[in-house]
């Protein structure tokens, strides 16, 4: 049976991930109090987090719509041929794209899943036209559009 990483942690650092999940932006005094602990024990919690990889760096969220992407789709991408160099070549050049927000390789109907964000419809067929089908190994693309957005986080359900 797979070891559940949340239960190495004790209650003060799931409570940390907790709060600097929600407000990366919080000053080692701010977390001790909260904590109703010292600074010293709460930077060294802190470190440690960050050392061991459970916090993997900080972030502000940015209003998509203020700053004019109006537009999210949700792409599924299908190659041909699954073996040699082309998918790596393909997650290769994915890492460069800004408007791809997230890939996923995915098992089901399509090869690769795509989070992307685009200013309108136009700024996203012309980046299916000249971004998306220039991708390397990539057969066929299908596009779902976000029609009205319920929920968005990355916030992870740490308790």
């Amino acid at each position: 049976m797979a070891k559940d990483p949340l239960n190495e942690l004790d209650r003060v650092d799931l409570r940390i991930l907790e709060l600097v999940q929600k407000e990366g932006r919080l000053s080692n005094a701010r977390l001790a109090e909260q904590l109703n602990l010292s600074e010293t024990p709460v930077w060294r919690r802190l470190r440690r987090l960050e050392d061991e990889g459970y916090i993997t760096g900080y972030q502000a969220n940015l209003d998509r719509r203020k700053l004019g992407f109006g537009l999210i789709a949700f792409v599924q991408i299908n190659f041909a041929n699954h073996t040699g160099e082309l998918p790596a070549q393909f997650e290769r050049a994915i890492q460069s794209i800004p408007e791809i927000l997230s890939c996923h390789n995915v098992s089901g109907e399509a090869d690769y899943y795509l989070r992307v964000v685009a200013r309108d419809l136009d700024a996203y067929g012309e980046f299916v036209t000249h971004v998306l089908r220039k991708l390397p190994g990539v057969t066929s693309i299908r596009s779902s559009l976000a029609m009205r957005e319920i929920k968005s986080t990355s916030a992870l359900p740490i308790s």
